[in-house]
């Protein structure tokens, strides 16, 4: 019987990952033999991961947090979506030459489009600096998005993509304008580790009160955080994460099989998946 080809999802830590969840069934739909696996890797043992999948011994990898930026460097090319990100959550192979890519951008910008946010009448403020919040500012400005304002706690960091972007559309700011930059903007996307917990929480119910009427708030993460329960008692629109997951992760297995992912599919065992896990 033929050994079945490896796919895994490299991180650190990786044990709280839904990413198994819709992956595995859809290979499975597929009839393709393939299994989803989960590879806790440091960052010290990095290199000797993508050397593995370098050698054959796997097909592929997602990756995910903190190794984004630390794999884009490792990786033999890269699109360009992942360059004007400056991180990978997506490795193919060609041979021993490992091919990064940046899914997360076309599985954030999906449930934008499918609920019709109008991106070109739009002004938009990221909340964070990191690697997520560039690929959320390169996504908006592919999607055309009319301005864009970077918050950090860290102000330089935010300055550092702005430069980086070169695009007129983009501006930075430090935390203790966000009240400020929010006053009409018709999106606000918490791509940082803010907002996850309580103590955290930089946003107050006047912050939300000054976004604009109609105005959609979007958590990256994939369960319920203090900022979307916030947002909602403000009767705002919300989003989470759990259809970036997915749809990330689709792209992603296109990119490994050349085949159509069965979206619906990895829709539903996503969130039976986090039901299951009370999230």
């Amino acid at each position: 019987m033929t050994q079945p080809g490896r796919i895994g999802l490299i991180g650190d830590p990786v044990e709280q990952s839904l990413s198994p969840s819709f992956q595995q069934p859809a290979f499975d739909a597929l009839g393709l033999s393939i299994r989803y696996e989960l590879w806790q890797t440091s960052l010290a043992e990095l290199p000797a991961r993508l050397d593995d999948i370098r050698s054959g011994r796997a097909l592929g990898a997602n990756v995910t947090v903190p190794h984004k930026p630390a794999a884009f460097a490792l990786m033999d090319s890269v699109t360009d979506l992942a360059r004007r990100a400056g991180a990978i959550n997506t490795i193919s192979v060609r041979g021993d030459h490992l091919i990064g890519d940046n899914t997360d951008i076309h599985g954030f910008i999906v449930p934008l489009v499918e609920c019709g946010f109008d991106f070109r009448a739009s002004r938009a403020v990221v909340l964070g600096a990191g690697g997520a919040a560039r690929g959320v500012v390169v996504a908006l400005l592919d999607a055309g998005i009319a301005e864009l304002t970077i918050v950090n706690r860290t102000r330089q960091r935010a300055d550092d993509i702005v430069a980086a972007l070169g695009d007129e559309r983009v501006s930075s700011a430090g935390l203790d304008a966000l009240s400020e930059r929010v006053a009409g903007a018709l999106l606000l996307v918490n791509a940082a580790a803010i907002g996850w917990t309580d103590a955290a929480f930089p946003a107050g119910a006047d912050t939300f009160a000054r976004l604009a009427d109609g105005a959609t708030v979007y958590d990256l993460t994939y369960r319920e955080t203090p900022f979307l329960r916030a947002a909602r008692e403000a009767g705002l629109s919300t989003i989470d994460g759990l259809p970036m997951l997915v749809h990330q992760g689709a792209k992603s297995f296109e990119i490994w099989t050349g085949q159509p992912a069965p979206v619906e599919l990895m829709w539903r065992s996503a969130v039976a998946a986090r039901e299951k896990r009370g999230g």
